[in-house]
């Protein structure tokens, strides 16, 4: 009976342990270690390459406290000039997740384009699920962004 109350104790503390890491404090997706948004990936370079593409040192900005990477010098000062127009929607969180409730980060390997605004998912699943119905998901997710993101620190 003791192993088995350790067992259940250790399961309970481990799953709580994955929900603290998975949590995330933070308006605009950023890693905790690097300090680099969207980890690194030039949110420009959606629109204009049609890709994903890590972004470089020598070109960077600080937009809503974290620090965005590009490929070049035109990425950064359109980026600079709009942020709005070229950063992820809903903060780089997975609107899929925020239809769930959950700001869950999205994974800039995992995107779209929807009526010129760049979306990143946590999953490649959640992506294509968007991309068969992205009204259906965005009228959910914009109706609930507002107050999960009054949940994460600024």
């Amino acid at each position: 009976m003791a192993i088995i109350a350790l067992f259940s104790a250790i399961l309970a503390s481990l799953g709580h342990d994955l929900a603290v890491r998975a949590a995330t404090t933070e308006r605009v997706v950023v890693s905790r270690h690097s300090g680099l948004a969207i980890e690194g990936f030039d949110p420009v370079a959606y629109f204009t390459e049609a890709q994903a593409a890590v972004g470089l040192r020598d070109f960077e900005a600080s937009k809503a406290g974290a620090v965005w990477r590009f490929r070049n010098q035109g990425n950064r000062a359109s980026f600079v000039a709009h942020p709005e127009i070229y950063g992820p929607r809903f903060g780089g969180y997975d609107p899929v997740d925020l239809v769930r409730g959950v700001t869950y980060p999205g994974n800039p390997r995992f995107w779209a384009i929807v009526d010129q605004r760049l979306y990143l998912f946590g999953r490649e699943e959640h992506r294509d699920a968007f991309a068969a119905n992205p009204a259906h998901f965005l009228k959910d997710a914009t109706a609930r962004w507002p107050a999960l993101e009054q949940e994460l620190a600024q």
